[in-house]
């Protein structure tokens, strides 16, 4: 008799389901959204006008004063380059000024030197001295040297010193009759008072020759 062969029957309550990996995750379960609920949150994150504008008056207030603060710094940097400019200008003048007064006894000894009597013989020499001292003026008078115009003009306390008063009757009083050294400007500023005589009323020393030599 042949043997019954069975077959392997699986019990459907037994087996296990059989499970297939895809690779994926699996979806989460949907949630149906409430609009209501959306539509607040939504609201809750979006600015409101007044916000909005309370940031932008704050951007504004910030802009105003980084262009106050630009503008200053701005004024203080032109003040700076000003002051700095003067006290430049006012160094070079310093400098020039102490120069002149040394070369001051130099234009001295020139004009003494030429306003002696003339002499035929040294005419030559004369017409030497003559070019080197309007060529040393002409450098001077050019940084600012002006000679202060003395002799027949009204004594001024300013820009003449007066070494001696003389009575006469042939000058009103208080004129400059005489220079004894010519004085000098420098950028209007007096580099050196001119020694001068001055006229005096004719008679008894009056107060104001008397002033004049104090």
């Amino acid at each position: 008799m042949a043997p019954h062969k069975h077959k392997d029957k699986q019990d459907p309550a037994n087996s296990s389901p059989e499970v297939v990996f895809s690779g994926e995750p699996p979806a989460a379960p949907t949630e149906q959204s409430d609009p209501a609920a959306v539509g607040a949150s939504r609201a809750a994150e979006e600015p409101s006008a007044g916000s909005l504008a309370e940031q932008l008056q704050l951007l504004l207030t910030e802009k105003q004063e980084l262009m106050n603060t630009l503008v200053r710094r701005q004024a203080d940097f032109d003040n700076y380059r000003k002051r700095l400019e003067r006290e430049r200008e006012q160094d070079r003048h310093r400098a020039v000024e102490s120069l002149l007064e040394r070369l001051l006894p130099v234009l001295d000894a020139f004009d003494r030197a030429l306003a002696g009597q003339e002499v035929a013989a040294h005419a030559e020499y004369r017409k030497g001295f003559e070019l080197i001292r309007r060529q040393l003026w002409d450098a001077l008078s050019k940084q600012g040297l002006v000679r202060i115009e003395s002799t027949g003009k009204e004594f001024n306390p300013h820009f003449h010193h007066a070494i001696q008063s003389v009575q006469t009757s042939e000058h009103a009083e208080g004129i400059v009759i005489e220079e004894l050294q010519p004085g000098y400007l420098f950028h209007e500023r007096v580099l050196r008072p001119a020694m001068v005589r001055v006229a005096a009323a004719p008679g008894p020393r009056s107060a104001h020759a008397s002033k004049l030599e104090s």
